[in-house]
């Protein structure tokens, strides 16, 4: 059984940056492909990044392309996501999620596996 553990989040300004990390545990990390999600309150969970199971291909959302990076560290069992110039719309609860798969999805739907979220809160 898959266990994703996120950490990182927390309260930022405006144009400030955060790192968010998410260990893997459970199975072995290189069958898996490794994205994060958001979801604000009130509104459904959507898409941020992800990342090939070697790390190599990644794709983003269009609103945090060019501001945010995912990586991977396959021997230290995390992946990342480093955001850069935060925006109020940014806040909220971001998830990493995993697939077994070999297509870089951006649907909910595709992962198998969740981890709890960490709070992200940019203040204006």
């Amino acid at each position: 059984q898959v266990q994703l553990v996120e950490s990182g989040g927390g309260p930022v300004q405006a144009g400030g940056s955060l790192r968010l990390s998410c260990t893997f545990s459970g199975r072995s990390i290189y069958e898996y492909i490794l994205a994060w999600f958001r979801q604000e309150p009130g509104k459904d969970r959507e898409f941020v990044a992800v990342t090939s199971r070697d790390g190599f291909t990644t794709r983003y959302a269009d609103s945090v392309m060019g501001r945010f990076s995912i990586s991977r560290d396959n021997s230290k069992n995390t992946v990342y996501l480093q955001m850069n110039r935060l925006k109020p719309e940014d806040t909220a609860i971001y998830y990493c999620a995993a697939d077994a798969g070999i297509v870089l999805q951006r649907t909910i739907q595709a992962y198998e596996y969740w981890g709890q979220g960490t709070q992200v809160t940019v203040s204006s």
